[in-house]
């Protein structure tokens, strides 16, 4: 293990969960990992990886602070103390930064105060890391902590792709624009590209999909995002595993005034019961999968419904961009769904892009080419890996700081 003054501890505060990680941000080299879940319920429990073993404990927990408390006594029992030994960083998953911030900024109360009046525009969100940032505050008092926004890459879309064609007062007093969501992985994935392109990122026009549970795409010019499909809340854009993504706005008032229901009715119903769960049953795509082969109608028109708006956001995005030098597959279900990438580009020669089955159905964990050998856009597959980018930002933020 590295020393502990090397090492950043990451932490992605959920509503029920805690993922983290400790790692070298210059290495990339992950000391352990884990996740904590079902905080609040009786079967809660942690999921701790280190140096090859996993460790497992199911014990009620209260709250984030006592999720927070396990994983310290986790890592304590497997050798690492972090409460006595220290880490040089610690790193917070925030999922909206609304105007105020637009970098990865030091954590201090007026940091965390502002975080949490922006839970409005993130309800399920932001006042789940703010629970995580207060307990980590508190256990580990003397560290500096920072926050790493989703929102933050893109911060400077150009107006046009930011900007709802509603009332501009109306918008500028509630703080409504497309803010973008997983721009920690976004910004990761494209940096990665131009890598493994060997290109200047300043010389290359990409689309990136994030397929998770939650997904997004984006489209990037010269290093710079300059649409995305996330908007306001992370709602917007594609069919997602139980987000409805784009509809009529229409469709929200129709529901209140004729199904009588009321507003967070239709909130649980958008976030929570909508997308491929809302569609077939299922929000996991081995389940969907599952159904499809069983011949289920309704999870084939769920996967059909998905692979529609990814390819309709695909158009949009290769005229906006007036071309595209590479597409890249991230995330769970980029990743590991070779039919997905398959028939989200299917049919596409005739602007450069090809697939190439045997590379797309290639048993390969690694960042990879899929497209046809020579093929004029190159098409990849590249692992997402927002904790190395989080613990990145916070290293350099507390670097910073410390020269000041």
């Amino acid at each position: 293990m590295s020393g502990a003054d090397d090492l950043v501890l990451v932490i992605n505060s959920g509503s029920s969960s805690i993922k983290y990680q400790l790692l070298d941000p210059e290495s990339s080299f992950v000391a352990a990992s884990g996740m904590v879940d079902r905080i609040g319920e009786k079967n809660a429990g942690i999921e701790h990886h280190i140096e090859g073993t996993t460790v497992e404990r199911h014990v009620p927990l209260a709250d984030h602070t006592a999720g927070l408390r396990l994983v310290f006594e986790t890592f304590a029992e497997t050798g690492h103390d972090l409460a006595s030994q220290g880490v040089h960083a610690v790193g917070h998953r925030v999922v909206h930064g609304g105007e105020v911030f637009y970098r990865p900024t030091l954590i201090d109360d007026s940091v965390v105060e502002a975080i949490s009046n922006l839970s409005s525009l993130a309800p399920l969100h932001n006042p789940a890391n703010v629970a995580g940032i207060e307990s980590a505050r508190k256990l580990l008092p003397g560290v500096p902590q920072v926050a790493v926004f989703d929102t933050a890459f893109f911060h400077g879309l150009p107006d046009a792709a930011k900007t709802y064609a509603i009332d501009a007062k109306v918008a500028a007093a509630q703080g409504i624009r497309k803010y973008g969501f997983h721009g920690t992985s976004h910004e990761y994935v494209s940096g990665r590209v131009a890598q493994l392109l060997e290109r200047d990122p300043a010389d290359l026009n990409q689309i990136v999909f994030h397929l998770g549970n939650g997904a997004s795409a984006s489209a990037i010019r010269g290093g710079h995002p300059v649409d995305t499909t996330m908007g306001l809340t992370p709602l917007e854009g594609l069919v997602m595993g139980t987000r409805s993504g784009d509809l009529d706005p229409g469709i929200v008032p129709h529901l209140m005034r004729s199904a009588h229901l009321d507003i967070d009715q239709v909130d649980e119903l958008l976030n929570r019961n909508s997308g491929l769960k809302g569609l077939s049953g299922v929000n996991d795509f081995r389940e969907l999968q599952g159904l499809i082969d069983e011949g289920d109608a309704a999870a084939k028109l769920a996967y059909d419904v998905y692979i529609h708006r990814l390819r309709r956001y695909l158009g949009a995005y290769l005229i906006g961009l007036g071309g595209v030098d590479a597409i890249t597959f991230t995330a769970g279900v980029g990743e590991n769904s070779p039919q997905v990438r398959a028939d989200a580009l299917a049919e596409l020669s005739r602007f450069g892009i090809t697939v190439d089955p045997a590379l797309n159905n290639a048993k390969d964990r690694a960042a990879r080419h899929i497209s046809v050998p020579g093929a004029e856009v190159a098409v990849l597959v590249v692992p997402t890996n927002e904790e190395l980018a989080i613990a990145r930002a916070a290293h350099e933020v507390v670097v910073a700081a410390a020269q000041l």
